[in-house]
Parts: C-alpha cells; sequence; structure tokens
C-alpha cells in the first residue's frame, strides 16, 4: 500500500506536455533574448561601465520568462511587473535597514513583500528575489538605501516592459494580455446557453475557483472563454458530417474594389449584415470591408476632405470619390465550402474572426459564414436528429 502510494506519488512529478508548439517557443526565446540584452545595455549607456549599480539584476531573467513566455498569465502584466517589483524593492531595503543580521531580514522580507504585492493587487513571482537581493546584495547593494528602488530595479523593470510591449506588438502577440470584457462574456453565455453549448456562467467559476483555496495562474474572462469553446468544440465534433457550405449564407453580397464607400455602406444597412467582402471579375476575393471601416471612413478628417474639396474646386479638378480599396483589408481569411465545420472553431474563438469568406472548388466566392451561422447550422441540425431520433 505504501509502496503504490509513493509510487503514484513519485509519477506526479513528471514534466506536465507543453501545450504551444515550436515557433511559439522560439519566439519567447528570441524576446527573452533581445529582452535582456536591451536592458542590459540601456543601463550601460545610462551609467557606464565603471558604475557601482548592477547593470541587471537576476531578478529580471525570472521576469523576462513570464513577459515572453506566458504573456497571457495575470502574473506578467505591466502592473505585476512594476509595482510588484518596486513594492518588494520597497520593502527588501526596509527590512535590511531594520535588521542588521540578513538571515533574519530575508524571511520577513519575503512574507511582507508577498504581502505587499497581495494588498496591491501586483503579485509578480519574480519580485520575491527583488525583496531577497534588498537583503542580501551585499554591500555595494545596502550602499544604495532607498536608491535601490530607482535604479536598478525601476529602471530595469520600465526597460524590460516596454521591449516586451514594442516585441509583442511587432510579432503580433496580444500583449498586455486583455481578458474577454465581461459585457462579452454575459453575451456568449446568453447566446450559448440558449442552444444548450453552455450550462454555467461566470459566477459558477467564481464559486468553485473560491472553494478551491489556491490562485489559479489565468485570468477569470479567459478561463470562462476557454470552457465556452472547448464545449463547442465538443458540440461540433458530433456533427463531423457537415460543411461550411451545408451552413454558409449565400448568396454573398459583395462588392467590387471599385464601388464608393458610401455605396458599401448603403449595402451593409439594406441588408444588416456586418462585413462585405471585396470581389474582383472574376469572383476572386481581394479583401474585405466592414462597418466599422464604413463608419470610421465616414467619420474621419472632415475638415481634411473639406479642404481637399476647396483645393480640388478652386483647381477646376473633379471631386474624388473614395472607394473600397482604400480602406480594405486585404489579408482576409478564407475557408472552403468542403471543410468540417470543426475547422470553423479555432478560426471564430482563437483569432477574433466574425465573419469567414467561404470559396468554392475554383477560389470563387461562393458564400459567407458568420458565429450565428455555425450556432444556427448546429442547432438545426439538432433538432432534425430529435426529430428522427
Amino acid at each position: 500500500m505504501f509502496r503504490a502510494s509513493f509510487s503514484r506519488w513519485l509519477v506526479s512529478f513528471k514534466p506536465l506536455p507543453v501545450a504551444i508548439g515550436w515557433p511559439e517557443r522560439l519566439r519567447s526565446c528570441l524576446g527573452a533574448l533581445i529582452g535582456i540584452a536591451f536592458t542590459g545595455g540601456l543601463m550601460f549607456v545610462w551609467l557606464g561601465n565603471d558604475s557601482a549599480l548592477p547593470l541587471l539584476v537576476a531578478p529580471m531573467g525570472a521576469s523576462a520568462v513570464l513577459l515572453f513566455a506566458v504573456p497571457a498569465s495575470p502574473l506578467a502584466q505591466p502592473w505585476s511587473i512594476i509595482g510588484g517589483n518596486i513594492v518588494s524593492a520597497i520593502v527588501g531595503v526596509a527590512c535590511a535597514k531594520a535588521m542588521p543580521n540578513p538571515m533574519d531580514a530575508a524571511p520577513l522580507a519575503i512574507t511582507l513583500a508577498i504581502a505587499g504585492m497581495f494588498a496591491f493587487r501586483c503579485l509578480h513571482p519574480p519580485s520575491g528575489a527583488v525583496a531577497l537581493t534588498a537583503v542580501v546584495g551585499g554591500p555595494g547593494i545596502h550602499s544604495l538605501g532607498y536608491g535601490f528602488v530607482i535604479a536598478p530595479i525601476a529602471a530595469q523593470s520600465f526597460a524590460l516592459l516596454a521591449l516586451a510591449i514594442v516585441f509583442h506588438a511587432a510579432t503580433g502577440h496580444r500583449y498586455p494580455h486583455a481578458p474577454l470584457k465581461p459585457k462579452d462574456a454575459k453575451r456568449s453565455a446568453a447566446e450559448s446557453a440558449a442552444h444548450g453549448l453552455q450550462s454555467f456562467t461566470r459566477a459558477d467559476l467564481q464559486a468553485v475557483l473560491s472553494r478551491r483555496k489556491e490562485i489559479l495562474d489565468i485570468d477569470l474572462g479567459d478561463l470562462e472563454s476557454l470552457l465556452a469553446e472547448v464545449q463547442l468544440q465538443s458540440y461540433v465534433r458530433t456533427f463531423s458530417g457537415l460543411s461550411c457550405g451545408d451552413i454558409m449564407s449565400k448568396p454573398a453580397i459583395s462588392v467590387p474594389p471599385t464601388a464608393s464607400v458610401r455605396a458599401a455602406a448603403r449595402l451593409l444597412r439594406r441588408h444588416d449584415i456586418k462585413a462585405l467582402p471585396v470581389v474582383d471579375d472574376e469572383a476572386s476575393v481581394v479583401g474585405i470591408i466592414t462597418r466599422a471601416d464604413v463608419d470610421n471612413s465616414i467619420r474621419r478628417g472632415i475638415t481634411r476632405r473639406l479642404s481637399a474639396w476647396a483645393d480640388r474646386w478652386l483647381s477646376g479638378r473633379q471631386q474624388e470619390t473614395q472607394t473600397v480599396s482604400r480602406i480594405m483589408t486585404v489579408h482576409v481569411s478564407t475557408i472552403a465550402d468542403t471543410t468540417p465545420i470543426a475547422r470553423l472553431v479555432p478560426i471564430f474563438a482563437a483569432h477574433g474572426h466574425h465573419h469567414i469568406p467561404v470559396l468554392d472548388s475554383k477560389a470563387r466566392l461562393a458564400g459567407m459564414i458568420t458565429q450565428a451561422d455555425l450556432i444556427l447550422g448546429l442547432y438545426q441540425q439538432t433538432e432534425l436528429q430529435n426529430g428522427t431520433a
């Protein structure tokens, strides 16, 4: 009995599988490389090689792991790194001054740093090392006093964070991580519940998490969205015979690139739709224009357009009409009409798309699929199956 329990306990130490692919892993490594190099280089330019201040402190390495490897973690957000490091630095310096013996000051510094981070809602694991560094960093660190909070801690934290924001933006990654908005989560839950896709609410999640008595390293909105997506994926899997061509809206309303923006706006209003594919003479999709694109174009730059009109009137030139080709999105996600609908779930959920043009075997526009089309198709198929059961 003991040996079996001990063996199961040892097996629990095995590493968990990593859920991201190699391109994302390499991107994280590259980000950490650039981030630490930038932070150290900036400190060198600012302080010079002869400075008594460390150009890099060890906690920045741990912060880089969070910022670049798990940027969606609540522990890796801007306020966590800045607030956590500054609070812990202040606590560490205060404990080092109050208690000359590092072995007495170190445990108290870590304890108070954690309490301070909880109080200011800026929990950041590497900040524990910041508090410890302030206590056991040696005479050079101790001589800085509360200056240790400004440089190196605050300076290096801001530098690393600034680089992380730029790097994630340049590589198409979302940071700072914006969780699902509560109103969007409630609307998604209501829509899904209406079709039997979701049986839990955010209040249910909060109740369960409060009973666990531990912190899960995931935002509540992300968790809710993830569980809803898993339920939808499981539901969709039962209808593997359905293809995108079976549930798409057809014929798709579209416009040519030469159509005016105002003509596109009239089409969107008339058919009460949110997006229009832009197609060429051969019905190939060359772009997409949304209601938001049209509204922004009409509202933007009234003064600039009046000035341009006045300039054309004075010069005798004809007034130019703005076409959809100027404001359309040219990189369009499309899907074939023969694609199983299970492929739509990650496109809608993970990539933030709300409408996908559907192409036929000759790569011509055949229809459009929205999230509503997907849910309606699944609902109708369920009713059909229940009626024949």
